[in-house]
């Protein structure tokens, strides 16, 4: 497969990593160069961190996927959607045959009107070629057929309560975003039910496993015009500058012979970066026998045939296999090794670091200081005695050990530079050894690797906290600490019930729509007791935003108390997330599945991932939500008893609220005798005010400021106001506001109905029933706090008003 080639090769081409694959993060590595943008892998959460860092997606035209795993593909949908939002037309995805049927698999949810994914036919005899580089692939296939997955056994009663009318009924034709193309009134020329339908018809059946690697080589580029040499050579500027640079000989108006080989730097002819994975051990044997990679190791015929640069998204229990490092000691020593996986804990976010600092200063209950500790502090020392950099918070844990590459053609300088960038970390090396073959660096987010210019490893862009800058920016504030001081004292002088320990509530993501760097998508953590807990929601990233919060060594021992899943509605902020949260939850116990409760018709989704990736139907049981419907209650006795004692609940009710079809809200109802109401995104919804009748606590979205109302409507969500209304109507003791528009990145618009029985929700908030009255006491401290935005925000609403006002002048004047 041959793409349009220039004439002129890239001038420079960097790898960088995006997204590390450490628990809970994305496996991402972008390839940008000044031409063009490339990405190898995107596990969920790339599109949230590729928004923070500000990666530039509108050059990106070519994703090439390794092996089609949650852990390599969770993230095309969102990105995919942000790549359609930029205005690029197409997008070519390279992988194993069948990576494409994500999209179709998610077409109902993930909408690409303005997108065209074109698969790359991907055989061995085929490669990709454009102006930057040339890819072959390299096919990986199971040598045995193990099985390595597993199942999971459900309760017999639980078994045969999922009969298959309640379970098998998984096509799904609705529209979920009708709502919005009435309102944008677009016209579409094609049925989208018939659509549907020709399109699940083109799954194939489930592939035979494979993985693809790839071999990478830049296109060579002539040698630089050294202007130094040919003003030794007397070489006027003008039109022979140009033939000297374009490979011509000149002559001298003396006489004099100027060579272009002798005025322009050597020519560049393109290193070679291979791309690895091996998803498990029954791939090993033919990736190490596998001809394709001899070129580039020690045994190349020539020295521009050495691979330059081995990345490693193979899974660390398989690098660790004594074939994979036999296999990976046959490249040179001087080869750059790069591993992106979860022996990395870098989960590349400064954002949600800096808000959670500041916040903590108003509570350190509610607002812990997130427990991703893979990010190294600014307060860096440098130990003279070997040269490496060492912090109070070093995340990995790196060894004091560098290796330098001898023939990457570095100067004196240089290398120098190298003992202090390159801190390399040998995890498979046994304990108290260190291989002296090669060096594997574990990568973090921004750790690049230049390849054009040769300049090798480069960690100086790589991430660093500042929590004393961070704390700061909020003391610093003109009458902030007078304030805070006034808040500390208002806090002690409050009573809170002490023994409303439980629920506890955990917000994993407060925004609406799509992610931004301090609002991710819908989660919402209950801890219905210290043994138990229940999740309502599941955005992209949620899986992620629970290892941030607990840290990757604690939060297994919370997904061991999951025992349910509330999925509200299938718009993708909602559930995009759950087949990562289930593969962690596999991960942590090895107990039977949890619940999914949810809209029946998210099973088509799940059994086409299921057929055409892996394996996830045997994780969860699911329990319809039209079956527990407050007024038309027809769920299976025995399943219905499994689920409420599962949770100690005496009732879990639901309703369809005014959202998309088969959207509902939830009421739990606790042995303890508390209840919560759970709205999902709904407008003001009666049929909810009756399910939540008399709630301890509302949790209801709150999308839009009360100005927006007409654009709130349109789009069938509730504004601040509104949502308060229908917790004073459902006589709820108190209010918790969430799901705000991106718009209110920060904080969203406050006003008079804020009043004491009102609470706003922020990301990595964790409160309970006894501890929620203290939230409106933070109000003022919060809109001092983040000032700059809230003043924004109010002048943007100024200006509408005003926008608003004038169109009603020419209206009446006309």
């Amino acid at each position: 497969m041959i793409y349009f080639i220039s004439l002129i090769p890239a001038g420079t081409v960097s790898l960088q990593v995006l997204g590390s694959g450490a628990k809970g993060a994305p496996r991402s590595l972008y390839v940008f160069t000044d031409q063009s943008r490339y990405l190898f892998n995107c596990g969920e959460g790339t599109q949230r961190l590729a928004h923070e860092h500000k990666m530039k997606l509108s050059k990106l035209e070519h994703i090439f996927i390794t092996h089609p795993s949650w852990e390599n593909i969770g993230g095309l949908p969102g990105v995919a959607l942000t790549i359609q939002d930029v205005g690029v037309p197409e997008i070519t995805l390279h992988g194993p045959a069948g990576t494409d049927e994500i999209f179709t698999a998610t077409q109902r949810f993930v909408i690409l009107k303005d997108l065209s994914v074109k698969m790359a036919n991907c055989m061995l005899e085929d490669h990709f070629e454009d102006n930057v580089m040339t890819v072959h692939y390299v096919h990986i296939n199971k040598s045995s057929a193990t099985d390595t997955n597993g199942e999971r056994a459900a309760p017999e009663e639980i078994v045969r309560a999922m009969s298959p009318d309640r379970i098998e009924d998984s096509d799904d034709d609705v529209d979920y975003y009708e709502h919005e193309r009435k309102r944008n009134k677009r016209k579409h020329s094609r049925n989208r039910s018939n659509e549907a339908k020709r399109r699940k018809s083109d799954i194939s059946a489930p592939k035979e496993p494979m993985a693809l690697c790839y071999i990478c080589r830049l296109k060579p580029r002539p040698g630089t015009l050294c202007l130094e040499r040919c003003v030794e050579r007397g070489v006027p500027p003008g039109p022979l500058l140009g033939k000297l640079k374009a490979g011509e000989d000149i002559t001298l108006a003396d006489g004099t012979l100027v060579k272009s080989a002798d005025v322009r730097l050597p020519d560049d002819p393109g290193p070679v970066f291979i791309v690895v994975d091996c998803p498990s051990p029954d791939y090993l044997d033919t990736l190490v026998n596998n001809p394709a990679f001899v070129k580039h190791q020690m045994t190349a015929v020539s020295d521009v045939d050495i691979a330059y640069l081995v990345v490693h998204f193979t899974p660390k229990f398989v690098m660790e296999d004594p074939r994979y490092q036999e296999w990976m000691k046959k490249f040179s020593p001087s080869t750059y090794q790069l591993v992106i996986n979860e022996s990395n804990s870098c989960m590349g976010s400064v954002a949600v670091h800096r808000i959670q600092h500041k916040l903590n200063l108003l509570h350190r209950g509610m607002f812990p200081l997130l427990q991703d500790k893979g990010i190294p502090s600014e307060d860096v020392s440098l130990n003279s005695e070997n040269g490496v950099a060492e912090s109070e918070r070093t995340g990995d844990n790196l060894i004091s050990e560098t290796k330098i590459h001898s023939n990457n053609g570095l100067k004196n300088s240089e290398l120098e530079d190298a003992l202090v960038n390159e801190v390399v970390q040998r995890t498979l090396a046994p304990a108290g050894k260190v291989s002296d073959i090669f060096s594997l660096i574990q990568a973090r987010t921004f750790c690049s690797v230049h390849l054009r210019p040769r300049k090798g490893l480069d960690s100086q862009g790589e991430l660093k906290l500042n929590p004393k800058l961070f704390v700061n920016e909020t003391l610093n504030v003109e009458g902030f600490p007078e304030m805070l001081s006034e808040l500390e004292q208002k806090l002690q002088q409050t009573p809170t019930d002490q023994l409303k320990k439980y629920p506890q509530v955990l917000f994993l993501g407060t925004g609406s729509c799509i992610p931004n760097k301090t609002r991710n998508t819908s989660g919402i953590l209950i801890h219905t007791s210290e043994d138990d807990c229940i999740l309502l929601d599941c955005g992209e990233g949620t899986y992620g935003q629970l290892v941030r919060f607990y840290g990757p060594d604690d939060v297994d021992a919370v997904l061991c108390k999951l025992r349910a899943v509330f999925v509200s509605h299938l718009h993708a902020d909602h559930h995009i997330g759950l087949v990562g949260l289930l593969k962690g939850r596999r991960r942590a116990l090895p107990q039977g599945p949890v619940f999914l409760i949810a809209p029946r018709q998210i099973m088509s989704w799940l059994k086409l991932y299921h057929r055409c990736f892996e394996p996830v139907l045997q994780e969860f049981v699911l329990v319809a939500n039209g079956d527990l419907n407050l007024n038309n209650r027809n769920v299976d006795s025995n399943l219905d008893k499994h689920l409420l004692s599962s949770l100690k609940m005496s009732d879990i009710s639901t309703v369809p609220v005014k959202h998309c079809p088969n959207a509902f809200g939830v009421a739990l109802t606790h042995c303890d005798g508390w209840k919560m109401t759970y709205s999902g995104d709904t407008m003001p919804c009666d049929s909810l005010v009756e399910l939540g009748k008399g709630s301890d606590l509302l949790i209801h979205e709150a999308t839009m400021e009360d100005e927006l109302v007409a654009e709130a409507r349109s789009k069938l969500h509730s504004t601040t106001s509104q949502a308060i209304e229908v917790g004073h109507r459902m006589e709820a003791k108190f209010i918790l506001l969430t799901h705000f528009s991106q718009r209110y990145a920060k904080l969203p618009r406050l006003n008079a109905n804020f009043t004491k029985d009102v609470g706003i929700a922020f990301d990595n908030m964790q409160v309970s029933l006894g501890e929620v009255p203290l939230l409106p006491l933070m109000y003022p401290s919060l809109r001092l706090m983040f000032a700059e935005h809230y003043e924004e925000m109010e002048q943007k609403t100024a200006r509408r008003l005003m926008k608003q006002e004038r169109q009603k002048e020419l209206v009446v004047s006309t």
